[in-house]
């Protein structure tokens, strides 16, 4: 089939504009590839890593066939455990609605370790919190997916003539998501005694007054596994490895946690 010359310059010059678009995509992402090399060299480049230990105790104790109490203790170690960076007691009242919901509201004792300017100390961190649990039933075990509100009153420190002091409180609202499942490694019909894998996770995100904390709406991660020991219906402990990934103000850290954890039910 024979062109007309101006059909040959308008199919040249569609020829040469499907060209130049598929050179621009290409430019497209190369810059989009760069970018994102450079932002994960960025994100590397302001992040520290740290190593510590955690030691938690979580309990219920049973009050009545809706009611029971919920009471935790954790101890966490600074990076390479040369100190004590938080003591926490955290208890509230559960209320079953049926066996898969569980409705919970209490308060939560924290003291942390503060640092600036080479100069420590201990401050005091109250927290009010509301939880609802959902557990998902899964073969012979079950996934807990849990969602936590907490009123946070947030002691703001600053260094006067060399001492470090709390100037005021700060109120903040955070939101956290939490998964779990266990896996039983010797399959029977209920799991009541054994050795068993543990996974987790939990997200935390920062609903009001983020300038108090981290100024972002994402705080933190955390993920976890380890394995566990059911010695009866009553009591579980487990070890394992939880990255908690902080989002800091000016910079992120990879906390490398080694997690004891005891399971107390009553």
């Amino acid at each position: 089939m024979l062109f007309k010359p101006t059909e040959n310059l308008l199919l040249q010059k569609e020829l040469t504009m499907t060209d130049m678009k598929k050179q621009e995509k290409k430019l497209s992402g190369k810059f989009l590839l760069c970018g994102f090399i450079t932002l994960v060299s960025f994100s590397l480049g302001a992040q520290q890593h740290q190593f510590s230990g955690w030691m938690s105790s979580f309990n219920t104790i049973k009050l009545e066939k809706k009611l029971s109490l919920h009471l935790e203790a954790q101890l966490r170690s600074n990076d390479e455990w040369v100190h004590t960076q938080t003591f926490m007691l955290r208890t509230g009242i559960n209320y079953h609605l049926n066996k898969q919901t569980i409705l919970t509201a209490g308060y939560a004792f924290i003291n942390n370790r503060t640092v600036k300017s080479n100069t420590s100390g201990y401050f005091t961190e109250h927290r009010l919190w509301q939880q609802l649990i959902l557990l998902q039933p899964v073969k012979k075990t079950s996934i807990q997916h849990r969602f936590r509100f907490e009123e946070r009153f947030i002691p703001q420190t600053n260094m006067v003539n060399n001492e470090l002091i709390k100037e005021k409180t700060a109120i903040a609202t955070r939101l956290r998501y939490f998964v779990r499942t266990i896996i039983p490694f010797k399959s029977t019909a209920s799991f009541t005694k054994g050795w068993y894998g543990a996974l987790q996770n939990e997200v935390f995100v920062n609903i009001t007054n983020a300038n108090a904390t981290n100024n972002n709406f994402f705080d933190q991660n955390r993920a976890c596994a380890g394995i566990g020991y059911r010695f009866n219906k009553i009591i579980d402990t487990e070890l394992g490895y939880l990255n908690q990934y902080v989002n800091g103000r000016t910079i992120n850290t990879s906390n490398n946690v080694i997690h004891w954890i005891t399971f107390l039910r009553l």
